[in-house]
């Protein structure tokens, strides 16, 4: 009901041809690829998978590139917001905020630009800020030889890692040292390599930074405009 009510709204609008959508990720996704939708606004609520949103966005950009997606959130907090982007999506917008300003979201995804508000840029800029280590659950590493990873990638000297860690100096160097033989590394430096996935396809992806906020602050002074786009809402 909730997805008929926002496509008989959105369809008020000249510019947008709207395409009503179907019940399941599957089914989206086939009518996406038919339709040539250009654009397509999913929930992140999607599904009975908390995460069903997200993983719909990922499918949308794997076989349906040409498609730029909006993710509709229900609260905009920080770990759905950078969830959101790492996924794919072009643009988040949250129900608490005016419908008046949906219709300009989707033309300034459509036009190209990334469409989020000064905090959800700003939960961005921080996790930019943080180290992107990659994914370690699936190395030969322990548990205690990953905390010791992740002080290494921090820059920490081997006395704050042991004082951080409540370990002695001595026994951070040995972690160092079988570190080093199970990554088949030599220095601190290609440990920090390996950690921040030095081309790894693996790490996930989140929008430049400057480009984010060039086109946050240009969004304020876009127009929409009539443009001939198939959409669709989910």
């Amino acid at each position: 009901m909730g997805t008929q009510l926002l496509v008989d709204a959105l369809a008020r609008e000249p510019q947008f041809d709207m395409i009503e959508s179907a019940s399941s990720a599957p089914a989206v996704l086939q009518l996406l690829k038919r339709e040539k939708a250009q654009v397509a606004i999913v929930s992140a609520g999607l599904g009975k998978n908390h995460n069903g949103g997200y993983d719909l966005v990922r499918e949308i950009r794997s076989h349906a590139p040409e498609t730029r997606v909006i993710m509709l959130l229900d609260i905009s907090e920080r770990a759905s917001v950078i969830e959101a982007f790492r996924a794919g999506a072009h643009g988040v917008f949250c129900r608490t905020e005016p419908f008046r300003l949906l219709a300009k979201c989707i033309a300034c995804v459509h036009e190209g630009q990334v469409w989020a508000s000064s905090s959800e840029l700003h939960f961005l800029l921080e996790a930019l800020a943080q180290p992107a280590l990659r994914r370690l659950s699936d190395s030969p590493l322990s548990a205690r030889e990953t905390d010791v990873v992740r002080c290494v990638s921090e820059g920490l000297t081997n006395r704050e890692i042991a004082q951080r860690l409540k370990l002695t100096e001595h026994t951070v160097k040995n972690y160092l040292f079988r570190i080093f033989d199970k990554l088949g590394v030599s220095s601190r430096v290609e440990v920090v390599l390996y950690a921040l996935g030095n081309g790894d396809s693996r790490i996930p992806h989140v929008p430049n930074s400057r480009r984010a906020q060039t086109e946050a602050s240009n969004r304020k002074s876009a127009r929409p405009v009539p443009l001939p786009v198939r959409k669709t809402a989910t």
